[in-house]
C-alpha cells in the first residue's frame, strides 16, 4: 500500500471539503489503494487546547469510585493534588496498592501495607456482579472496574479505571461526521478512543440530529445501569449480554430500530468484522475502534484487514475456464490514529 502526504490542511474529496480550513494538530494521509483517508496525531503534542469556539469540560464523579477502595486509600486520594490525572488504581492480593497517573510512566504507591483478600471482597461487594469478560461498572458514572481471578475462580486483582465525560473536543474531526463516511479510530488501551466515541455519539444525535444507536459491549461507552449517562445525549444504548454477541447485537440494532449511524467499540473478532461489512453495505455510517498502533497494525492483521481493504474474491465455476471477480469496498473509509491520552488540558 503506497501513502500519500497532504500537506493542505483543506482537503476536498468528491467535490466535498470535508476539514476544517485552519490547521490543527493532525498529519493527513491518503490511502492511494483504496481512497480510504487515513490522518495521524503528530505525538509532539500531548493535548489539544480549548478551541476558539469553546471549551473542553472534564466530568469524571471520581468520588463514586474511590466510594469502593479501602478507607485509607479513599482519604489518600481525595488529598492527591494529582487526583484530576488519576487514570486507575491497582488492587492486587498481596501486593501494595498503587496509583497510576495520565502522562507519567510506572505508578506510585499509596501505602506500605499488602492489599488483604478482605479488602478485595468488600470492593467487590461494592461494586457488585462482574460480567463474563470480568468488567463490571458503577451505575450512573463512567467508571470500570476489571477483575483478574484465580485458576478456583477468586478475584485477586482490581483494575479501578476512571471513566470521564470529555466534552467540547471534537472539533477536529466534526467535518467528518458531516461527511457521513464510516470512522475507525485506531490506538492503545488508555488513549482516549471510548471517550471520543461517547462525545461524537452526542454530537450527531444532539447537534446532527441522526438517529444514532451505541452498541454497548461493556458498558464503557454510556456507563453502567439500564438508564444511559447523559454524555452521550440523545444516542440511543444496545447493551450485549456477553461479549461473543457483540456482532449480533450490531445486526439487530440495523434490522430492528433504522439507526442512521451505529458506534461499536472495540471491533476485534472476525464476525465483528463481518458485521461491520453487513453494516456498510446497507449504507448506515459506522464508528467504531479497534486496538493497534498504526494503520499497518491493521492491514496485517487477517482478521481485521477488511475493515480498511477493498478485497476481492474469485470464484472458479466447476471445470469450465470462467472465472467471476466479486470487488468488495473497504468498511471504514477513514481510519484516525490516536497516539496521546486525555491529560487534563483536552484532547
Amino acid at each position: 500500500m503506497s501513502v500519500i502526504a497532504v500537506s493542505s490542511y483543506a482537503v476536498s474529496i468528491k467535490s466535498s471539503s470535508i476539514f476544517h480550513s485552519k490547521p490543527f494538530k493532525w498529519s493527513l494521509f491518503l490511502q492511494q489503494s483504496n481512497s480510504a483517508l487515513h490522518f495521524r496525531r503528530n505525538p509532539s503534542f500531548s493535548s489539544l487546547k480549548a478551541s476558539d469556539n469553546g471549551f473542553v469540560v472534564v466530568e469524571d464523579d471520581l468520588h463514586a469510585l474511590l466510594e469502593i477502595l479501602p478507607q485509607d486509600l479513599h482519604e489518600n486520594l481525595c488529598n492527591e493534588p494529582k487526583r484530576s490525572q488519576l487514570l486507575e488504581v491497582i488492587l492486587d492480593l498481596g501486593r501494595l496498592p498503587e496509583a497510576r497517573y495520565l502522562g507519567e510512566c510506572g505508578g506510585q504507591y499509596l501505602r506500605s501495607t499488602e492489599v488483604s483478600m478482605q479488602e478485595l471482597e468488600e470492593a467487590q461487594n461494592a461494586v457488585g456482579e462482574f460480567g463474563g469478560d470480568n468488567r463490571a461498572g458503577i451505575e450512573g458514572t463512567l467508571h470500570r472496574i476489571s477483575a483478574i481471578r484465580s485458576r478456583k475462580g477468586l478475584i485477586v486483582g482490581l483494575t479501578c479505571r476512571v471513566g470521564r465525560a470529555v466534552s467540547g473536543h471534537i472539533d477536529m474531526v466534526r467535518d467528518l461526521l458531516q461527511y457521513r463516511e464510516s470512522i475507525l479510530f485506531l490506538g492503545r488501551p488508555g488513549v482516549g478512543k471510548t471517550t471520543v466515541m461517547r462525545e461524537i455519539a452526542r454530537a450527531l444525535a444532539d447537534e446532527l440530529h441522526k438517529r444514532v444507536v451505541i452498541v454497548d459491549t461493556s458498558n464503557e461507552i454510556g456507563g453502567d445501569g439500564d438508564v444511559p449517562h447523559a454524555a452521550i445525549g440523545g444516542a440511543r444504548r444496545m447493551q450485549v449480554p456477553e461479549p461473543s454477541m457483540q456482532h449480533k447485537v450490531m445486526i439487530e440494532a440495523i434490522e430492528n430500530h433504522m439507526p442512521e449511524v451505529i458506534i461499536v467499540d472495540e471491533i476485534g473478532t472476525e464476525a465483528e468484522a463481518l458485521a461491520c461489512r453487513s453494516i456498510a453495505e446497507r449504507g448506515v455510517m459506522l464508528i467504531g475502534t479497534a486496538h493497534g498502533e498504526r494503520l499497518e497494525n491493521i492491514i496485517k492483521n487477517h482478521t481485521l484487514c477488511d475493515l480498511t481493504e477493498r478485497s476481492v474474491d474469485m470464484l472458479l465455476h466447476g471445470k469450465r475456464p470462467l472465472v467471476e471477480v466479486r470487488k468488495r469496498d473497504d468498511q471504514f473509509k477513514v481510519v484516525i490514529e490516536r497516539w496521546k491520552a486525555y491529560d487534563g488540558d483536552g484532547i
